[in-house]
């Protein structure tokens, strides 16, 4: 089917194309209102990675690492009794909080006594619950402080740091659930700190997750609404039409609820990505209807028949608007094809939503402009608007007759990027996009400072024997390991089973605090009864047991070394592993033990390698797919290298800028390539396309079709550039530097793009204009979008249409656009 003879069927099926638009939106609608946030921690390590089998391995065994909610004061006075009985009530308070399964702190601290009669330690609370005094209290005090085991665990004596431990059950976490328990908690902590009239520090990955999620969604909705608002005050000023407006806000509205119902009916959840979906429709689906419109404004002004105007529109502009919405989703879509599922349902979300705003435009717009009145006269008045006629005029005699300047800018742009680009860097952050005055990142500091960091590292040491743990001389291995540990600036000492033994003993010997230490061939012998472990924790026994089977897994093959880290980034992380993998080596043969290393920092580690290469391998796949696009709309590959070579340079010119001023690439920053990638090649595509139909309008004479397509082009091109720009500028004004770093160089690389397709790209037609006009007149240059003939309005079956849509002779109509 031709594209008049679409636009026919369109405008002749109108009201029920319109209808059935109406009835397939409610349906969407009322899956739109289902759409749930995602609450899952780590959604971007394909399901059959073997570190994402091992951390799954380690949950199954040990239970969750990422459930530790952590508080912290600093102050002197915490063993004043005033003070000391009011920690007491909050940590009473948080242990009520439901779904918070146990608080470590130092009022529900343990000592271990030995009791021979039964033959075994008793664990019994250090401090007792109800008032102290100040004499029992510092008596209690010099006992707590005898015992290492929790020296920098729940205190930093030499800044007089303390800490709480907050262990939320695992399954509510992933739940929208976890935001009412972590806010309870952290009222309360806030209030216990004003109270003193001191800071309270709070971290750990439930309240990171739960803080960053909560604003993401804030801000969601926030990029949403400013969307709509400003593009709509954009529209209103380019078109001084509300009409215009009002049609073009339903159509990126009807996309919006599509794009949400989308994501119910493939059984996503709104993520980080899939949440920037919507307000990037609006964004993208606004060129759509400036492109459709602005070739109806001007068909119009030229012959006054508004429904000869409509059909134009579709078959002048449909391919034009196809294929710049199939680029625009190939930019998107490619994602679909990395391995990481949270990449996956934002490229099929986003790729099927922007080619369904191709369709929602197609129809919704001929069909409601035909049953609108004819432009007005004011309403045609920005086709002649002389700022914008002065700018274009500029680039006309820049192009004509400057064109070794726009070379040699060109050549100076690429040096500059080229030297950026050497300077780039791959670094990213758990906490890599929060403001560093932001709460999240001060509190996060704080526990670096004073008790190494909140950061999640396990290291599960195989000994492949069951009982294997038991072995003295693994305890001294795992021992000198766990010291090595201790002494590096980003971690903090290692919690394992060994740490429990060295407490049994030292408990043993009447509490002396010498007496931590790795049992010797003599202790154990009189030790053994004392350290008898039980089947399992839910046989019964005190916490202090409890502690230790959280430590060894249930055939005592497995030992755990549990370590708290800083957040020293992707960088850094595979440096420090592979120091401590080294130092294992030498304490721990390959041919007796195997190591694992685990944790959420390591998955945190492999997710970001993962989106980053796969966002990298998705721009060359989008590359290779958006030249196809290109061949086959212009069946030569002079045009095609033509046509990227002005999206290359803003590209390139973006990653330059991000060396020089120290951006790291990142997933939130390598995305902005494949975004602006598929959006600004569609400047290309409407450029060169017009080009093509001056080229036939003026029998093939280069340069007089140059000159038109830059004034003719020229003025959707700028609208939708600054509509674009404005758009994107919304995504800086977030709180996360991710989403700021989005909009910034994502609007940085769309103006740019503007600018290099308004003059490198008709220069480099000039520059090619012998060979193209050759081609040209043999019919062999862009035949896939040749001209069809013009059919009349009664060989379109649209007679009766035209009569009925005609302005009466008294309505002012616009002057006609020579």
């Amino acid at each position: 089917m031709s594209w008049q003879r679409l636009a026919s069927w369109i405008l002749k099926k109108r009201l029920i194309l319109l209808s059935l638009l109406g009835i397939l939106t409610c349906i969407m609608a009322y899956f739109a209102a289902h759409v749930q946030l995602s609450y899952d921690f780590i959604k971007s390590i394909p399901l059959n990675n073997p570190k994402y089998k091992q951390y799954l391995a380690f949950k199954k065994t040990f239970g969750e690492d990422g459930n530790l909610m952590v508080i912290g004061y600093q102050t002197n006075h915490f063993f004043d009794s005033s003070f000391f009985h009011d920690y007491q009530q909050l940590v009473q308070r948080i242990q009520q909080v439901p779904y918070v399964e146990d608080v470590l702190s130092i009022p529900t601290a343990l000592n271990l006594k030995k009791d021979d009669s039964l033959h075994r330690l008793q664990a019994t609370l250090i401090f007792p619950s109800g008032s102290l005094s100040q004499r029992e209290l510092d008596s209690l005090k010099n006992v707590f402080l005898s015992l290492p085991f929790y020296n920098g665990l729940l205190y930093n004596p030499e800044t007089h740091s303390y800490l709480m431990a907050v262990h939320i059950n695992k399954d509510i976490l992933n739940t929208s659930g976890r935001t009412r328990i972590i806010d309870t908690i952290e009222q309360l902590a806030d209030r216990f700190g004003q109270q003193h009239h001191i800071t309270c520090y709070l971290s750990g990955i439930p309240y990171i997750r739960t803080v960053i999620t909560n604003k993401l969604s804030r801000e969601l909705r926030i990029f949403l609404i400013s969307s709509v608002v400003l593009t709509a005050l954009i529209l209103l000023l380019f078109f001084r039409s509300l009409a215009a407006v009002w049609m073009s806000m339903t159509v990126v509205l009807i996309g919006v609820i599509w794009s949400l119902a989308t994501i119910v009916l493939l059984g996503y959840k709104l993520t980080i990505l899939t949440g920037l979906i919507p307000p990037l429709i609006v964004v993208i689906g606004i060129p759509n209807c400036v492109y459709f419109l602005n070739k109806y404004h001007s068909e119009y002004a030229r012959h006054q028949n508004k429904v000869r105007a409509l059909v134009r529109m579709v078959q002048r502009m449909g391919i034009v608007t196809l294929f710049t919405n199939l680029t625009a989703a190939i930019g998107f879509g490619v994602f679909f094809f990395t391995r990481s599922a949270v990449l996956k349902e934002f490229g099929i979300v986003a790729g099927i939503n922007i080619l369904w705003l191709f369709v929602i435009s197609l129809v919704f717009l001929p069909a409601i402009l035909s049953y609108l009145p004819a432009p007005k006269e004011k309403q045609v008045d920005y086709l002649d608007n002389p700022l914008l006629n002065w700018i274009l005029k500029r680039l006309e005699i820049l192009v004509f007759h400057y064109r070794p300047v726009v070379y040699a800018g060109t050549v100076l742009v690429l040096v500059f990027a080229i030297v950026g680009i050497t300077r780039l860097t791959s670094v990213g952050y758990i906490l890599d996009d929060v403001p560093h005055r932001d709460r999240l990142y001060t509190d996060l500091k704080f526990f670096e400072r004073n008790f190494k960091g909140v950061m999640p590292l396990e290291i599960l040491i195989n000994t492949h024997h069951p009982n294997g743990v038991i072995s003295l001389d693994l305890m001294n291995r795992i021992d000198a390991f766990s010291r090595y540990i201790a002494r590096q600036p980003d971690f903090a000492r290692p919690m394992s089973y060994v740490e429990g033994i060295k407490f049994a003993r030292q408990a043993y010997y009447g509490g002396d605090s010498l007496s931590y230490a790795i049992p010797n061939q003599f202790d154990l012998v009189f030790l053994a009864p004392y350290l008898q472990f039980r089947p399992s924790a839910s046989a019964g026994g005190n916490g202090f047991e409890k502690l230790l089977h959280a430590f060894v897994d249930s055939s005592k093959q497995t030992a755990r070394l549990s370590i708290n880290m800083k957040d020293v980034g992707t960088r850094r992380l595979p440096v420090l592993l592979q120091a401590l993998q080294k130092k294992a080596d030498s304490l721990f043969p390959a041919s007796h033990y195997t190591l694992t290393y685990t944790g959420t920092s390591v998955v945190f580690l492999e997710g970001s390698r993962y989106i980053i290469n796969g966002l990298t391998d998705s721009i060359l796949l989008a590359f290779v797919l958006i030249l196809g696009c290109m061949f086959y709309l212009f069946r030569s590959w002079k045009v095609v290298f033509i046509s990227l070579v002005p999206n290359m340079i803003p590209l390139a010119f973006t990653a330059g800028v991000m060396g020089w001023v120290g951006v790291p690439l990142k997933p939130s920053t390598v995305l902005v390539f494949s975004v602006a990638l598929g959006i600004a090649i569609d400047v290309t595509i409407r450029f060169l396309v017009n080009f093509k139909q001056e080229m036939q309008l003026v029998h093939y004479q280069m340069s007089e079709a140059v000159k038109r397509t830059i004034h003719d082009t020229g003025i959707s091109i700028v609208y939708t550039g600054l509509i674009l720009f404005a758009g994107f500028m919304i995504f800086s004004f977030s709180a996360f530097g991710g989403t700021q770093a989005l909009g910034l160089l994502t609007s940085l690389t769309l103006i740019l793009a503007m600018i290099s397709n308004l003059t490198i790209l008709p220069a480099m037609l000039l520059w090619l204009e012998k060979s193209l006009k050759r081609k040209a007149r043999r019919h062999q240059l862009w035949p896939a979008v040749d001209e069809e003939k013009d059919l009349s309005l009664e060989e379109l079956g649209l007679t009766e249409l035209n009569h009925d849509t005609q302005p009466s002779s008294t309505e002012k109509q616009p002057r006609v656009k020579n």
